[in-house]
């Protein structure tokens, strides 16, 4: 039978998580600039893409996937290289814009936003420190005594996933409104998509030279 969550583990963790999807990461600045360069919609669907790759590092986590990429420093390296190349990819696709994704444009098609919804969730998925994240972070509120641990790691990771889809829908929300605001310039849009790819080639850079 399913071991579930006690209300202390669930709000004691749901805490901790809040605090650290609220402080200043990559995720963050990725939903933020994106948001506003791009409109609140595109940020709130990057976001949620952010918050569901957490789904695939849970998946790793209980099966003790992680653990191995941990021990590994091959495995660790080229998970790193991946997810840095990808991140500066998207930076690169960013500079190159000539501001048609501004908000209020094409962006907004259901083909864009599918488009920017994989992006976030694969840049998420790929990004070794979220997965040694979490393969040190989850276990600290398991309660080993009452059995269960893998369903326990499950509960605890969906819950993460949740909380971290409500706080970057919000923070995409009210970046798209900022963006909104500066488009009133014909070149806001350009300087705006600048801005982001700056920001994405930067994260990608650090996470490559990041020891």
């Amino acid at each position: 039978m399913p071991v579930l969550l006690t209300p202390d583990q669930f709000a004691g963790f749901l805490a901790a998580a809040l605090l650290i999807t609220l402080s200043p990461g990559p995720d963050n600045l990725m939903v933020l600039s994106l948001g506003a360069a791009r409109g609140r919609l595109a940020g709130m669907v990057f976001g949620l893409g952010c918050a569901l790759g957490c789904l695939s590092h849970t998946v790793l986590a209980v099966l003790g996937v992680s653990a191995l990429i941990a021990a590994s420093p091959t495995a660790f390296t080229a998970l790193k290289l991946a997810g840095g190349l990808y991140l500066v990819w998207l930076g690169i696709q960013a500079l190159r814009s000539s501001g048609v994704n501004a908000p209020g444009s094409a962006a907004a098609r259901p083909e864009r936003l599918r488009a920017l919804f994989a992006r976030g969730l694969l840049a998420n998925a790929i990004n070794p420190k979220v997965v040694l994240f979490f393969l040190a972070f989850l276990p600290q509120f398991v309660d080993a005594g009452r059995g269960g641990a893998a369903w326990q790691i499950g509960q605890l990771g969906l819950l993460f996933t949740l909380q971290a889809a409500v706080l970057f829908g919000a923070l995409g929300y009210f970046a798209g409104r900022i963006g909104q605001w500066l488009v009133r310039s014909p070149r806001a849009g350009v300087w705006l998509d600048r801005v982001a790819g700056t920001v994405f080639v930067a994260l990608g850079a650090r996470l490559i030279v990041a020891r």
